[in-house]
């Protein structure tokens, strides 16, 4: 019950962008794609043969053309996003074919069945540049990794760019709360903890508490649930789909859930206090994080014990210092006021968390499909 609640609102949550357009007469095939489109969230429209103008063609966002209609569309505007789609692996002549329709693809269901969902509800939701995804974990209990990753996420939707915070720690009592809005209308994990396969990123941003000018996932407050990897897997590519930032606030425990989180990183901050357990706690959980995650950089914390730096806490780590966050008064009396962490643009923390977003947006991120190229 609590699957199918959740899967209707995030289907009625989210502004959908048109689907592919479909041209085949085989009916058999056009079940097929038609389930798939189903599956990806989109609608798609249906020719049997080219659209009359050059309209429905040029503004689709893919098209889909069967074996049997690809006579058809000879002739066709030649455009991105063109696939060729059959369920005969042996069919003549395919490759020629593809090519006088200028097919990206060659595509044989059910083999691609999964691939091409996904890219249809790449298609639908218009993915562009996906999104500088953040860790934060601390290197010992109560480091300050829940405080950063908040403060990371408010400075980067008070720049202006889309941003989700999603609290990836079951035990931290809920990320929310830093914001103020543990009451806030929205979908919590429980509500995504029996979710499989695709999740779209429009339906998630809109089912979300907004909070500050960004999206949160949070925690609930009743009972204990158990995420699933695959339901972790899903939420955060949804998220990453959308572009912008996403900042992950993560346990210090790697489980499975929690290494499906690891794997979407583009970058990891290991929060260490300025204190030889610290460091030494830290080395722990830095060797179970960098088992998944490439880029782990650690940001340091004082007051530091004596003999102690920034620069010492990274070398005895081993790895490369991404900063020392600064200390900041009266960070917990504004809280209590209701203004989360970073809220303060001048403030200390705030300031270290915009020079951290010049710097890792500097270099930029980007991904691509894997497909079978048809050229």
């Amino acid at each position: 019950m609590a699957e199918s609640i959740a899967r209707d609102r995030l289907q009625l949550v989210g502004e959908r962008r048109g689907g592919p357009l479909i041209v085949t007469e085989d009916v058999e095939l056009l079940d097929d794609l038609l389930r798939l489109c189903a599956a990806a969230g989109a609608e798609p429209e249906v020719h049997h043969t080219l659209p009359e103008g050059r309209g429905g063609w040029e503004q689709a966002p893919m098209v889909l053309v069967g074996d049997d209609a690809a006579p058809r569309c000879r002739g066709a505007l030649r455009r991105q996003g063109v696939m060729l789609v059959g369920h005969d692996q042996d069919a003549p002549d395919v490759w020629r074919q593809a090519v006088e329709i200028g097919a990206e693809y060659v595509l044989r269901l059910p083999d691609a069945e999964s691939w091409l969902v996904d890219q249809i509800a790449n298609a639908a939701e218009g993915v562009g540049r996906p999104a500088l995804t953040v860790g934060v974990i601390g290197g010992r209990g109560g480091a300050g990794a829940s405080t950063l990753a908040c403060a990371l996420a408010v400075t980067a939707a008070r720049a202006g760019r889309r941003t989700m915070l999603i609290d990836g720690d079951p035990l931290g009592g809920g990320i929310d709360v830093l914001l103020g809005g543990e009451r806030a209308e929205g979908m919590r994990w429980p509500d995504f903890a029996h979710s499989k396969g695709r999740v779209g990123g429009g339906a998630l941003e809109e089912s979300l508490p907004a909070l500050h000018g960004l999206r949160v996932l949070s925690w609930g407050r009743d009972d204990w649930v158990v995420i699933p990897p695959q339901a972790m897997e899903a939420v955060l590519a949804a998220a990453r789909r959308l572009g912008g930032v996403v900042v992950v606030d993560l346990p210090r425990r790697v489980d499975e859930s929690v290494a499906k989180a690891l794997a979407q990183l583009d970058l990891g901050l290991l929060v260490v206090p300025g204190e030889l357990r610290a460091v030494a706690a830290a080395k722990r959980v830095a060797s179970m994080a960098g088992m998944v995650l490439g880029d782990l950089r650690v940001v340091a914390r004082g007051p530091y014990a004596a003999g102690l730096d920034e620069r010492w806490v990274a070398q005895a780590l081993d790895l490369p210092l991404a900063g020392e966050l600064p200390l900041e008064s009266g960070l917990l009396a504004a809280q209590d006021d209701g203004a989360p962490p970073g809220s303060s643009a001048r403030g200390p923390l705030a300031r270290f968390c915009t020079a951290f977003w010049e710097r890792a947006l500097a270099g930029g991120v980007g991904a691509g499909p894997d497909g079978e190229g048809a050229s």
